[in-house]
């Protein structure tokens, strides 16, 4: 394919448009492609899948594309591109192509022929950019939509402008997110995984820390250090609302109970290992 038209990139204004949220496996996945390309290639392309509604684009999954790229011409299997999308939807028929994505800083006059392709697939499909260069040592993460420019029986061009970029996951996906970010003060920027009582130990020292930062609060407000906020204090009596009320004697009785069923999982997971071992040494007998 051979560019053609004319190609304008908007500002740092943001679109009035809807709101980008990106989950972290669609980051994980996009820097797993580019570390994976071919030799020689200058950037990777993939399709971008999720769900839209009037106000915004949630970017829940991506495959990358093969393509070939050079000054003058650019080519897309689209083929691939729709073969990778029919085996998606049998996994999670709910996700749809919602855009595609390139890494790189910059918008070429290749986008505008990629675009096209996708505007064929998806409704006002977005252009997520993924800056791999890490320019001012941060990964910058860009959303762009495209709207045709020009005077009608005249050349038309397109224009992308940027739309408001929000990061989101799951609750499975924070603890994958956590880990990542324990590396960053490792100096080896690695680090293991975590037993299942060192995690129960972390959450129980965020939520004291969490109770403390509240008690310090209502503390101030009670001692006129602090104006009274209406909106917070709503909030923390519906926390107080929602807490089951619970004898302490049921409490720990609850909590001996689910130790004593975590301590017999966890004897019955380490005889089975004994076993399996064991089997394997008499069978090499």
């Amino acid at each position: 394919m051979a560019a053609s038209g004319s190609l304008s990139v908007a500002g740092s204004a943001i679109l009035h448009g809807p709101v980008v949220k990106v989950h972290p496996v669609v980051l994980a996945a996009i820097v797993d492609s580019f570390e994976r390309r071919n030799e020689g290639a200058g950037r990777v392309i993939g399709t971008l899948l999720g769900t839209t509604d009037k106000h915004s684009v949630e970017v829940t999954n991506c495959f990358s594309v093969p393509h070939n790229e050079s000054e003058d011409e650019v080519a897309v299997d689209m083929e691939f591109a729709k073969n990778m999308y029919e085996l998606h939807k049998k996994v999670t028929s709910t996700e749809q192509i919602v855009g595609w994505y390139a890494t790189g800083n910059d918008i070429t006059e290749h986008s505008v022929l990629i675009h096209e392709y996708y505007s064929r697939e998806a409704t006002n499909p977005i252009h997520m950019t993924l800056d791999t260069s890490l320019q001012g040592s941060r990964m910058n993460i860009k959303a762009y939509i495209s709207t045709p420019m020009g005077v009608p029986g005249k050349t038309m061009g397109v224009m992308f402008t940027p739309l408001t970029v929000k990061y989101v996951y799951y609750d499975t996906e924070r603890i994958g997110v956590d880990l990542i970010t324990k590396t960053s003060s490792n100096p080896t920027r690695s680090i293991g995984l975590t037993s299942d009582l060192q995690q129960v130990g972390a959450a129980a020292n965020r939520l004291q820390d969490s109770l403390s930062t509240v008690l310090q609060y209502a503390e101030d407000v009670l001692s006129g250090k602090v104006t009274a906020d209406n909106t917070v204090g709503r909030f923390l009596m519906d926390l107080v609302n929602q807490v089951p009320k619970i004898e302490p004697e049921d409490f720990e009785s609850m909590l001996n109970s689910n130790i004593n069923d975590l301590l017999m999982v966890t004897y019955l997971a380490n005889l089975t290992q004994s076993q399996i071992a064991l089997n394997e040494k008499l069978l090499n007998l």
